[in-house]
């Protein structure tokens, strides 16, 4: 019996039914697995608590507190002003891998020095966490520049979800293992006299996780080409160079209307996105749940995200970026109302796994939806402007959150508050129009080239 073209068994192997079939897409994805360890063990996990028990003993009730909150209230302004500057140089001198390799290899250091603070360091600390976010933050935004140049259009979605589910596979399975070793020592071999020495080998393990999985982006990457522009100058006039063409960038986002558009509705449901993220363990800490089904919780959450996030780059491929974008932000709609009523542990886990499942996708999306409405060839530039979008999002989100609190007397109310980000961003979004957007993107990238004459 004859088989028919069609016929024939799918023999492709996992790099084709993820969409990392080239080794450049495979080595840029990777990026997301290395610094997703950072953000899981010293953003959000072990860090934080080192800092408040270890580095900020014998210290006043709140003090240390106050101290995390400024330090990271100072990074994100610095890398919200530095971004875009630093993209626009990247661009104009081919530096995106240059600058991106510094970024790395300052958080990175700053990361390894963690296992230096000890009890009462707390400036120490202060100091290595400001350069350890300004790194991981700084190279996100190389990072994010160079899929328009390692993905063909049709690829962006889905190499950009994959990156994010590798992202939370890596993150997930640095904290596991961190903290079996925190919790169960002597099956790892440690025996170690000082009780802090075991998350100060953590930090050093996330150091070297950091700086290992970066290898292959370095390897594999080519650094795109550089936007034409005057010829040699000192680093006084790059600078300023770098400040002209950022504000002609904030005009030519202006002319690319649906760019901009999508840049404004990604600020508006991001601040509900980040707020969610970021006062999800204190919340569920405000209705009775222990530190165990919390931190256990969001263990589970980190990985139900990867299977979803591929999910979401196959749903992009059917309905599209932007209809996908929106499916998620029904789902964070309806978190929000579910959160409004929690009260138990199984609601909490009900509500932590149905962020998990669209999170990754919606962030994802975001970034590769973006990417295809600016033109790629300034690309640095304008992945600055939307880490200065996400970075004001990570205020305008706990920021609202706060107030709303404090007028209502209420975090249940201003849980259920955060449906207003998401409906209005999701207006904003399903006003994009895509195809007129990515045509524009294009026409900015031909019509910016040097004529022969200039």
């Amino acid at each position: 019996m004859m088989t028919r073209p069609g016929d024939e068994p799918d023999r492709r192997g996992w790099p084709e039914v993820l969409g990392l079939h080239r080794p450049e897409l495979r080595a840029w994805a990777l990026y997301d697995w290395a610094v997703s360890g950072w953000q899981t063990m010293i953003l959000t996990t072990l860090f934080p608590v080192y800092y408040y028990e270890v580095a900020g003993a014998g210290l006043p009730q709140g003090v240390a507190t106050e101290r995390f909150a400024a330090a990271t209230a100072l990074s994100v302004a610095v890398v919200a002003i530095v971004s875009p500057v630093l993209g626009a140089i990247a661009d104009r001198l081919a530096a995106r891998k240059m600058l991106l390799g510094a970024c790395v290899g300052l958080g990175g250091l700053a990361t390894a020095g963690m296992s230096q603070v000890r009890p009462g360091d707390l400036t120490l600390a202060t100091v290595l966490f400001v350069a350890a976010y300004l790194g991981a933050s700084g190279s996100l935004v190389f990072y994010d520049a160079l899929l328009l140049h390692v993905a063909r259009p049709e690829e962006v979605d889905r190499v950009s979800t994959v990156g994010h589910a590798l992202g939370y596979l890596g993150g997930g399975l640095l904290l596991a293992l961190d903290l079996a070793w925190v919790a169960l020592p002597r099956w790892f071999g440690f025996t170690p006299e000082d009780p802090t020495a075991l998350a100060r080998w953590a930090f050093l393990s996330v150091a070297a996780w950091w700086l290992a999985f970066s290898i292959p982006l370095f390897r594999r990457v080519a650094e795109p080409a550089a936007v034409p522009g005057p010829g040699e100058r000192p680093a006084r006039g790059l600078l300023i160079d770098a400040i002209t063409r950022l504000g002609g960038s904030f005009r030519r986002l202006l002319g690319l209307r649906q760019a901009a558009l999508m840049l404004v509705a990604f600020l508006v449901y991001q601040a509900g996105v980040e707020t969610i993220q970021k006062m999800a363990a204190i919340f569920g800490r405000e209705v009775g749940l222990d530190d165990l089904a919390l931190m256990t919780t969001l263990l589970a959450v980190q990985f139900v995200g990867i299977p979803f996030a591929v999910l979401f780059g196959m749903l992009a491929g059917r309905i599209g970026a932007k209809l996908s974008i929106l499916v998620a932000l029904a789902a964070y709609v309806a978190v929000s109302v579910l959160g409004y009523f929690l009260t138990s542990l199984a609601q909490f886990v009900l509500v932590a796994l149905l962020v998990g499942m669209v999170r990754g996708g919606c962030q994802a999306l975001s970034r590769s939806l973006y990417a295809c409405l600016v033109p790629a060839r300034e690309s640095a530039m304008f992945f600055g402007l939307f880490a200065v979008a996400e970075k004001l999002a990570g205020a305008l989100g706990p920021g609202a959150f706060a107030l709303t609190t404090a007028a209502t007397g209420s975090s249940r109310r201003a849980v259920g508050a955060l449906v207003l980000f998401f409906l209005v961003g999701g207006a904003v979004l399903a006003s994009v129009d895509v195809r007129r957007g990515q045509a524009l993107a294009r026409t900015a990238q031909v019509s910016d080239l040097p004529t022969a004459a200039g």
